[in-house]
């Protein structure tokens, strides 16, 4: 299942249809025309624009014809971050989260999906921006779980980590700079985990904005873990903490 499309007409055929878009590839130099009106509309939306080498869109291109512009779509729909929260809230359920600042890897945030479906979190969080999409390929890596799990993506997760705290919500980040262990920490009630991106971790600002950081225990020469790895083991804890009864 592709999910680009490519040539003016088909891209600005999609930016009005009010389907979720995740960028938008320009080549450099094209901003006549059509292009100049699909790049405004672009930035009506919020979608990024980024130029690239003409050769880049040549390379990727499935069709001879893609005219200087290609539109990555998402192979999901997005959900409202406040559509989900007013949802939760009905139900009188405690919002359980992850937060994913700047996962490129398809494959690591699909994988962090599949785990949120197996420890009932509620939904997963992503920057518009320096982030993955819900590409083809984060749709397989998920097993089926991208049907059940709500994505939410937003334009600054800094500002919507204030959100989510203003309506009691308790923040986490896994780093390996947290004062205590993963197993330590309170995770019980409102939750929201943050994973940082591949190498990197966190961004400073997400960083300073968690209520507290945890690291996990490690033994070997290695001195961190995959993202998704990282993620999945904070999911299990607070699923322990939350749902699992000592006999």
């Amino acid at each position: 299942m592709s999910n680009i499309i490519e040539g003016r007409n088909p891209v600005i055929e999609v930016l009005k249809s009010g389907r979720a878009v995740d960028k938008l590839l320009v080549a450099k130099g094209q901003k006549e025309g059509s292009i100049h009106k699909i790049i405004a509309m672009a930035k009506d939306l919020k979608i990024p624009v980024l130029e690239v080498d003409r050769r880049k869109l040549d390379q990727m291109a499935e069709s001879d014809n893609h005219q200087g512009v290609m539109a990555y779509v998402a192979a999901y729909e997005y959900t409202e971050l406040d559509d989900l929260l007013n949802e939760l809230e009905a139900k009188g359920e405690d919002p359980f989260l992850i937060i994913c600042d700047e996962i490129n890897d398809p494959h690591n945030l699909g994988s962090i999906i599949r785990t949120a479906n197996a420890t009932g979190a509620h939904g997963v969080i992503i920057p518009k921006r320096r982030s993955v999409g819900l590409t083809a390929v984060v749709a397989k890596t998920s097993a089926g779980a991208l049907e059940y799990v709500p994505v939410c993506k937003v334009t600054n997760i800094s500002h919507t980590m204030q959100e989510l705290k203003d309506r009691g919500i308790w923040i986490v980040g896994a780093d390996m700079s947290g004062d205590q262990y993963h197993f330590e920490a309170d995770l019980k009630g409102k939750l929201a985990i943050v994973v940082g991106s591949e190498g990197k971790g966190m961004s400073r600002l997400v960083k300073e904005n968690c209520d507290f950081l945890v690291r996990i225990p490690m033994k070997g020469e290695v001195t961190s873990l995959n993202a998704s790895v990282a993620a999945s083991v904070l999911m299990y804890e607070a699923l322990r903490q939350n749902h699992v009864k000592k006999p």
